[in-house]
């Protein structure tokens, strides 16, 4: 057992990033290290079914909303929050620094962020949004519910886009659930995805330390 790390993760990860997985492991360097390299791996393998799910969610509502307000760029007409209004404005600019043209009701669906398609179905919306129309999108689902997974696996992938840990996390449970919207938004996907999906495996050769997700 090894109370020092090696001299990389100085480097790379930084000491006080490297604590948190000491501190999973009893103080033992040795075992950190792997269990960091094994929250990558599953960080990484991760990214596959989470990019399935944000694009099938953004192309799902889309079209929805569109035809909703009888116009692509939605967005103008839709009783947006503050919140939505700003990330709409945040999308327009970020396309005028990227294209430097006007933009594109394509180009803007494509820059929302995740988290923008997710507050369309959260309780916010529930009269204007969710009644009228969205509820097409996710037959027989509890808004309450589906908001609840939504918002549970966008946890998951911002800290796996910040690099953070996520080890401690129930990620089989985590698993179920995107695999469970994806079954919502496109039961095709999900037969082409399990063949590709390497997330079970890693999972099943767990490291020995962080095996315990947090309560």
């Amino acid at each position: 057992m090894s109370s020092e790390p090696p001299a990389w993760v100085d480097a790379v990860l930084s000491r006080q990033r490297f604590t948190a997985y000491l501190a999973a492991t009893g103080g033992d360097a040795d075992a950190a290290v792997e269990l960091e390299w094994w929250n990558l791996e599953v960080a990484a393998a991760f990214v596959v079914p989470l990019n399935r799910l944000e694009l099938a969610l953004r192309n799902a509502l889309h079209p929805v909303l569109a035809a909703m307000f009888r116009r692509p760029d939605w967005w103008y007409s839709a009783p947006l929050d503050d919140n939505g209004r700003r990330k709409v404005t945040e999308a327009k600019r970020a396309l005028v620094r990227l294209h430097g043209r006007p933009e594109v009701a394509d180009d803007l669906v494509a820059q929302l962020t995740f988290g923008f398609w997710i507050s369309l179905v959260s309780s916010t919306y529930h009269r204007t949004l969710w009644v009228p129309a969205l509820h097409r999108v996710f037959p027989g689902a509890a808004r309450r519910d589906l908001h609840e997974d939504l918002r549970n696996v966008l946890v998951l992938r911002n800290r796996i886009m910040h690099h953070e840990p996520i080890h401690h996390r129930h990620l089989d449970a985590d698993h179920a659930t995107v695999y469970r919207l994806l079954e919502l938004l496109s039961p095709a996907i999900v037969g082409e995805l399990t063949g590709r999906d390497r997330v079970p495996a890693i999972l099943a050769r767990r490291a020995p330390y962080g095996s315990s997700p947090a309560t």
